[in-house]
């Protein structure tokens, strides 16, 4: 079981990764007044992080069959581990920061000229590749930079939780099918009980004040050089959230449980 749990590990700090570093896109988009075209970026991300899901799920959902079948297997530990992918990840996409903030700069001005993604693909050349390593930064972070930021406190506060009832979703609901194993079908399809919440959160509070922040900086050259420093703020409270999931995991698996029993 160690190599299943290496690979959804491996999955699940892709699809944070990848989440994550959407906001080098936005950030590369302001810069160049690109918005559009880092939007329709940002969209292939989402596309990735959701590929990886389709087969991280079903992976994930394996655990829960050993357990039924095997009462010493320790579920809530892998899932918990599965989750610390999340953590990873999200880390990853904040050191990659600086870097992925070139290199998007770079696709869409070339985006620009191709006109399509396949062009865009079919003229990259090993040189342009190797010419990568240019737009390596090291990420520099300290707590100072943030001191004067216009960001509302309830808006870190909502993206913490916000990200962790995404990151336990589909958790939840595997763990909720474990806990109910009467009504396991039920409760591991029930996962979009709690992003349903979350969506609900990030659809009427965060998304507007990130899209009223966004256009602040691309409209102002002063609010535009903080921006930056804004998203790895938001970054960082994601990477706070995945780990509030690791407390929020087994509430939100009795909450499934709850509601499965009053349905059926």
């Amino acid at each position: 079981m160690a190599g299943s749990l290496l690979v959804v590990f491996l999955l699940t700090m892709v699809i944070h990764t990848a989440e994550t570093l959407s906001y080098s896109v936005r950030y590369a988009g302001v810069r160049l007044n690109k918005i559009a075209i880092a939007l329709s970026l940002t969209g292939i991300i989402v596309l990735v992080s959701r590929t990886a899901n389709l087969i991280q799920a079903p992976l994930t959902a394996k655990f829960v069959d050993v357990a039924r079948n095997d009462s010493s297997f320790h579920l809530e530990n892998y899932l918990r581990i599965i989750l610390l992918g999340g953590s990873l990840g999200t880390l990853i996409a904040i050191g990659l920061f600086p870097t992925f903030i070139g290199l998007f700069g770079r696709i869409i001005a070339k985006l620009e000229i191709q006109g399509s993604i396949p062009k865009l693909l079919a003229s990259v050349t090993i040189g342009q590749l190797k010419n990568t390593r240019k737009y390596v930064r090291r990420p520099k972070i300290g707590l100072y930079y943030f001191r004067y930021l216009d960001v509302p406190k309830r808006l870190i506060v909502l993206n913490i939780f916000v990200t962790a009832f995404y990151t336990v979703g589909v958790m939840s609901s595997l763990y909720a099918a474990h806990l109910v194993p009467q009504f396991s079908t039920t409760a591991s399809q029930a996962s979009g009980i709690i992003n349903g919440m979350a969506t609900i959160l990030l659809t009427i509070f965060i998304d507007p004040q990130l899209g009223l922040i966004t256009d602040k900086a691309t409209a102002s050259p002063e609010h535009r050089s903080q921006l930056g420093k804004v998203y790895v703020l938001l970054m960082g409270s994601r990477f706070l959230g995945t780990l509030l999931g690791q407390f929020v995991l087994y509430p939100a698996a009795l909450l499934i449980t709850l509601i499965v029993r009053l349905m059926v």
